[in-house]
């Protein structure tokens, strides 16, 4: 089915045309004409789906058919987790809007930024504010912006919204917009938290679920080398050279481990740079579009990039350290492999990583054989942990207060 049967008008159908944009994808053929009909939609659908253009397309369809008259108000609302998917939405409204008779302003709102000058800019008129949830709220505390004209709110990847503590902060989001709009929810997943917030949200949505998407992993060549971790950093630099792959995502477990390891492996002759939360909005940028232009090939990196960044030719995606979340396997591998192509997966693990990497298996319907490469083979055994004493109650933030902290800054 092509675009062209979705009820979109001939502006935007050049616009996908132009982008190179030809069938839409499961997700995007199932909610374009729910949009369309102005329903409130609840969609989960695996990131990379393309449940971005899901919401965009129609949205620019359904603005550009109103005649608005003066000056430009706030119409569409989309909260997002990170900086980058929040650009890249960004991008995509002005992209697919190119052709409008009449183009909508679009203003993207992120932390790192001048505040003041991003309510300039809205003040000064927009028809659609995409934006970080945590700077979103930072500017609504300022009480200078007018959202009562807002027809459509968004919130895309909202499963990792939740993982900011974001459900805390809605019911500030909802005082201050209409109680009438149209409201759509895109998620990779559907945890118990989600259909909460989704029922103080929406109006009897239809919920759209594209369940065998899990085959797009079928092009990715999954692998498991069992490695000692001070043999991690030497195997990688192995592997590298003996299987020349040209584009390399590597998952480090912290900020500080991204930067260490990609400076030594500078000092070998690598061509790699490090990508995190605490590096200033021009170096994310800048980094971001580096990589994408090949000028450097091996990205090391934090989960900031699991989700959202669309990164063409990613041949092959490292799990240096496993994730925390057995549920962000699937979103970390998912950045190889995109559009079609074929892609590779190594996930390093030892003793300690064993019980981990087994429940990641599980909730990823998988099993994979582990291999061990010569000269790097896992020796030891793993060391039973003592138990500490029990912690008291009320004393100090809890892990999950400082996990929130900690994701809540990086989402500004």
């Amino acid at each position: 089915m092509p675009f062209s049967r979705l009820g979109l008008s001939k502006n935007i159908l050049k616009a996908l045309e132009k982008s190179g944009f030809t069938t839409p994808t499961p997700i995007q053929k199932k909610v374009i004409p729910l949009v369309l009909d102005k329903h409130d939609v609840m969609a989960r659908a695996q990131t990379g789906s393309g449940k971005s253009a899901g919401f965009v397309l129609p949205i620019l369809e359904l603005l550009s058919a109103k005649n608005y008259e003066g000056k430009s108000k706030i119409r569409v609302l989309v909260l997002t987790p990170t900086r980058e998917l929040t650009q890249q939405i960004t991008e995509a409204f002005n992209t697919f809007g190119a052709f409008l008779d009449k183009k909508p302003k679009v203003i993207g709102v992120i932390g790192g930024e001048s505040i003041g000058d991003q309510l300039f800019e809205i003040q000064k008129g927009c028809d659609i504010l995409v934006a970080t949830s945590g700077r979103f709220l930072d500017i609504l505390s300022k009480k200078q912006m007018n959202l009562s004209y807002l027809d459509f709110f968004v919130l895309d990847e909202a499963d990792k919204m939740l993982d900011l503590g974001f459900a805390e902060e809605l019911d500030l989001i909802l005082e201050a917009i209409p109680q009438k709009r149209q409201n759509l929810l895109f998620s990779a997943t559907y945890p118990q938290k989600m259909l909460a917030i989704a029922s103080k949200i929406t109006h009897h949505p239809v919920e759209v679920s594209i369940e065998n998407e899990e085959p797009t992993v079928q092009n990715i060549t999954q692998r498991v080398i069992e490695v000692n971790p001070e043999n991690r950093a030497p195997l990688l630099r192995h592997l590298l050279k003996t299987e020349k792959f040209e584009r390399v995502l590597v998952f480090m477990s912290s900020k500080r481990a991204a930067d260490n390891i990609a400076a030594k492996f500078r000092k070998h002759g690598f061509k790699a740079e490090s990508f995190h939360g605490d590096l200033h909005q021009e170096d994310r940028n800048y980094t971001l579009d580096a990589f994408k232009s090949q000028e450097f090939d091996i990205l090391f990196a934090t989960d900031l990039v699991a989700r959202g960044l669309d990164i063409d030719n990613i041949t092959c995606v490292i799990n240096f350290d496993l994730p925390r979340s057995p549920a962000d396997y699937i979103h970390r591998i998912g950045r190889t492999a995109r559009a079609g192509k074929s892609g590779m997966a190594i996930s390093f693990i030892g003793h300690e990583e064993v019980e981990h990497f087994r429940l990641i298996e599980k909730r990823s319907n998988i099993k994979l054989p582990r291999e061990q490469i010569e000269g790097f083979e896992l020796t030891g055994e793993r060391v039973k942990k003592e138990k500490g004493p029990a912690p008291v109650k009320g004393k100090g933030k809890s892990k999950k207060d400082k996990l929130r902290e900690k994701a809540l800054k990086e989402s500004k």
